[in-house]
């Protein structure tokens, strides 16, 4: 690990650090990227290294408020959220934030944020993501008609297939399910297998297989940036 596995993007903004500063926080940040899933704990514990030297850049706030996410420490991850929100002005991980009020108890405050005006503007999988966690949060209010509803976005295409599909087409089946919809029930739960093969997920993913004979050639991938474009499926709670 060099430090220049970060994406343009992110090496942009370390640009305004000092040499010395640049290498502490661009590594951290690629370990805190590449044990995101594996150790959630010690991803945190980089992201707040690189925090010390880099605390003000929005993807160093960005990278501890994902990785306090999923270590659990929703608090700490929905500050740094917002602070990451009100530095770059990005909207991303609304759908985060709002799973983090969820998970400190606050579900009445995950449906405020999610009628805003700037999660009207957003589209594809971050709509997707806010719309099951929204329905959550109605769930956790034991409101299951407008649960249903918060998931009838756009994206709930029942003809078409993207990353997030088979989870919004199964929380959409429970929900009419417990609303004693049950043809209309099994129509998406049959879909989330006909998604899962269409993306060759689930049942359908391919095994990963590692070659332990050519050790040296395993490269190590690019970041494009803490975390896939898609962003994680909060999971502060269960929205299912």
């Amino acid at each position: 690990m060099t430090g220049k596995e970060l994406d343009r993007e992110a090496a942009r903004q370390l640009g305004t650090l000092t040499d010395s500063n640049r290498k502490w926080v661009a590594k951290h940040l690629i370990m805190a990227g590449r044990l995101l899933e594996v150790d959630p704990e010690l991803a945190f514990e980089h992201a707040l290294a690189a925090s010390r030297r880099g605390g003000r850049l929005a993807v160093v706030r960005e990278a501890v408020g994902l990785t306090a996410y999923a270590a659990g420490d929703y608090a700490e991850a929905l500050r740094e959220l917002r602070t990451y929100r009100r530095i770059s002005g990005d909207q991303t991980h609304l759908a985060v934030m709002a799973d983090c009020l969820r998970g400190i108890g606050k579900p009445e405050k995950a449906i405020e944020l999610s009628q805003e005006p700037e999660a009207g503007q957003l589209s594809g999988a971050p709509r997707a993501e806010l719309a099951m966690v929204v329905s959550g949060a109605h769930r956790d209010q034991d409101d299951l008609p407008a649960a249903l509803t918060a998931l009838e976005v756009p994206e709930l295409d029942i003809n078409r297939a993207f990353s997030f599909s088979p989870r919004l087409f199964a929380a959409y089946a429970d929900l009419l399910e417990r609303l004693d919809r049950s043809v209309e029930a099994q129509k998406w739960h049959r879909q989330v297998a006909v998604a899962e093969k269409a993306l060759g997920t689930g049942a359908f993913a391919e095994p990963e297989i590692l070659d332990f004979d050519d050790e040296d050639s395993d490269t190590p991938p690019k970041l494009k940036d803490v975390l896939p474009q898609d962003g994680p499926a909060p999971k502060g709670r269960s929205w299912r």
